[in-house]
């Protein structure tokens, strides 16, 4: 018995050891608790009718993550039926797939945008980001009017499809070769309307699509 604890007071009477030793026994475990979700994450995939960003919703998806809109506003619909009724259909993992970072979020300053596209008119979100009180007296949304000033940068783009090409993103030469001329002329205000209006339906399943098509159990047509 003394001969085993004998190894323990050692490691006990060495702080440099002990450190040492529990460093790799808490990098074991980590490795051990990542590693399948890790490898689980990467098994998900695109659904039919979810494709990558366009040149110009892709430009805007960068421009949503640079202003910090997602500190107020998820993507994420959840199974609830508050929610479904509120907001359309539930999220899946495989709208996300070609997100970035993803933009499930975890605030909800602002009202879930994951179905946003088409509630409203590429006008009346002009309005809303340069001016959100213009349309929705009670936000407390800061406006965006620079954005109309800005241009985006048709190589800057071309280079991000390049780079997610090489994550896996199913580019092809031809998107990437017409990325610059998608681009350009093109201002922040329009990429982000364009991003915003293809949120729920050109990033949407083709299953999901047709159960929120379908009328209700027992419902009237």
């Amino acid at each position: 018995m003394y001969r085993g604890y004998k190894y323990f007071e050692v490691i006990e009477k060495h702080a440099g050891l002990l450190g040492i030793l529990t460093a790799i026994m808490v990098s074991l475990g980590g490795l051990a608790e990542i590693t399948p979700l890790f490898i689980a994450a990467h098994k998900v995939e695109a659904a039919p009718g979810v494709k990558p960003y366009d040149a110009l919703r892709l430009a805007g998806k960068d421009i949503y993550v640079r202003e910090g809109c997602y500190l107020c506003h998820s993507q994420m619909i959840r199974a609830l039926q508050a929610e479904t009724e509120r907001y359309g259909h539930y999220s899946i993992a495989s709208e996300s797939v070609y997100d970035r970072p993803f933009q499930w979020g975890s605030k909800r300053t602002g009202p879930d945008l994951a179905r946003i596209g088409g509630k409203y008119s590429d006008e009346w979100q002009r309005v809303h980001l340069k001016a959100p009180r213009s349309v929705a007296p009670d936000s407390n949304m800061p406006g965006y009017p620079w954005l109309s000033q800005a241009l985006v940068d048709p190589v800057e783009t071309t280079k991000k499809m390049k780079v997610l090409r090489m994550l896996g993103d199913p580019y092809t030469d031809a998107d990437i070769a017409g990325a610059g001329a998608a681009v350009s002329g093109q201002t922040e205000m329009d990429a982000i309307v364009a991003y915003l209006q293809g949120l729920g339906i050109a990033n949407e399943p083709q299953a999901v699509a047709k159960d929120a098509a379908a009328p209700a159990e027992g419902a009237t047509p």
